[in-house]
């Protein structure tokens, strides 16, 4: 089969064998793939978690239809239409944990459409919902709204009962869509000031959640703007990997800094995460209240420009690779 390697001098889209489905495991015909910061990570040559390296196949997340499944799987079957979370998505074939895999809704879903959802549904629920705790009624501030992730979390926090929905975005453009996907406020954190714009729309308490997907250089904005016994859920670091750190202030407000990752996760705790969020979640999944924009298409063949535009950071919701 056709898959995007990590090669080296770049990715490359290369024959090789198609992988036959493990009995807790689900194979699957992709028809579209999405695009994700850890795929940028893994193309550089650096590993992501227990994946990467010369010779890994790309992808963390697709859609397809289901042509064979592992002897201890129940409730899937060959040629359901799926979308599913896992290594090597950019490829012809995939397979995927089983706890990993949901059926796309029967209501005119695509696969391309599909292929945006699973990393972003199971990512912010797990840190808005489970890890941040967001209560209804509480308020939240999702730093990096305008990725795909972003603009998820954003949602599930507005489904979930947020009383007032903060995003942040340092380009102008993509910071004045981000209400079109649940934020009362938009945020410009390029603003030495922007703590204080948070402090303000929340009558002068802070913020009670904060999901960070940025890290270094808002970390200390983030202690500024959270409230007395907020939380702040680390789930990425997009403006770097270590940076100052307030520990004063951390302490004086006795915030919650609670780190997140699949990296380190059982197969066992992924499956629970994904089982949550279809709890909380699916209803509004399949009623097409929660969704993501497409920025861009491209076939397999061209993932490494289809990366280079992720790398640019110049796109506006999701990005996929179609077949």
């Amino acid at each position: 089969m056709k898959a995007v390697v990590v090669g080296t001098s770049g990715v490359e889209v290369r024959e090789v064998p198609k992988p036959t489905p493990g009995p807790t495991q689900v194979l699957v015909r992709v028809q579209a793939s999405g695009l994700n910061r850890a795929d940028l990570i893994m193309a550089s040559g650096r590993p992501h978690g227990a994946h990467g390296g010369a010779g890994a196949i790309l992808g963390l997340e697709f859609a397809g239809e289901v042509t064979e499944v592992g002897s201890q799987v129940s409730g899937i079957k060959a040629g359901d239409r799926v979308m599913c979370s896992g290594n090597a998505g950019y490829a012809e074939y995939a397979v995927s944990d089983y706890g990993r895999v949901t059926k796309i809704p029967a209501n005119n879903m695509t696969f391309t459409q599909a292929a945006t959802l699973p990393v972003a549904l199971q990512t912010m629920h797990n840190a808005v919902v489970t890890a941040g705790r967001l209560k209804k009624g509480e308020s939240i501030l999702i730093q990096g709204a305008s990725s795909g992730v972003g603009l998820m979390g954003m949602q599930i926090a507005k489904h979930m009962g947020a009383s007032l929905v903060l995003g942040s975005s340092t380009n102008a453009g993509r910071r004045a869509r981000l209400k079109e996907f649940g934020a009362d406020v938009a945020i410009d954190t390029t603003d030495p000031t922007w703590p204080d714009t948070v402090i303000k729309a929340t009558d002068g308490k802070g913020v009670d959640v904060i999901v960070d997907q940025i890290s270094a250089p808002v970390a200390n904005g983030n202690l500024k703007a959270a409230k007395v016994l907020g939380r702040i859920v680390n789930v990425g670091r997009l403006g770097g990997f270590t940076g100052e750190f307030d520990f004063d202030l951390h302490a004086m407000k006795r915030i919650d800094y609670i780190g997140v990752t699949f990296r380190t996760r059982s197969v066992e705790e992924v499956r629970e995460i994904n089982r949550l969020m279809r709890v909380d979640l699916w209803d509004a999944v399949e009623s097409g209240k929660l969704a993501l924009p497409i920025d861009k298409t491209y076939p397999l063949d061209k993932a490494a420009e289809a990366l280079a535009h992720m790398k640019a950071n110049e796109h506006f919701g999701k990005i996929v690779l179609t077949q």
